[in-house]
């Protein structure tokens, strides 16, 4: 082998390497473009989970407060339903009261029309009670 086909062989070999160091960069690069790629559509895809996920988190915040609203009206009637119960309850008495001061009016009036009724007897072993109750 003379000096010119070393030269010759030893060109080629590096051509060929050269060509094989760009073909590398350039997979290597185009490798990484779609690398790249695929990483936006994953982190696209992650947001949209993301999104998914805050608005079922914002719905069911919301269907919470709704409840807590619920809970604190149906409280609130609870707490008005015994103050009527209670508003009730002392008219009751006082209706219970006054109708047993008209009651004991009545029986006093009874018993002072059988001390004037000449009709009445009483005796030590006579009847006591009013003559309306009989």
């Amino acid at each position: 082998m003379d000096a010119g086909t070393i030269w010759t062989i030893v060109i080629i070999v590096v051509v060929v390497l050269v060509i094989a160091g760009v073909v590398f960069f350039l997979m290597r690069r185009r490798t990484g473009a779609r690398k790249i790629e695929a990483n936006r559509q994953k982190a696209e895809q992650i947001r949209q989970e993301a999104q998914q996920h805050d608005l079922a988190a914002r719905e069911r915040e919301a269907e919470a407060l709704r409840v807590q609203a619920e809970a604190q009206r149906a409280k609130a009637e609870a707490q008005q339903a015994q103050v009527n119960a209670e508003r009730l309850a002392q008219q009751g008495a006082e209706k219970q009261s006054a109708a047993e001061e008209v009651r004991s009016k009545a029986d006093e009036h009874f018993r002072k029309a059988d001390e004037v009724d000449p009709d009445v007897d009483d005796g030590p072993n006579s009847d006591t009670t009013p003559r309306h109750r009989r």
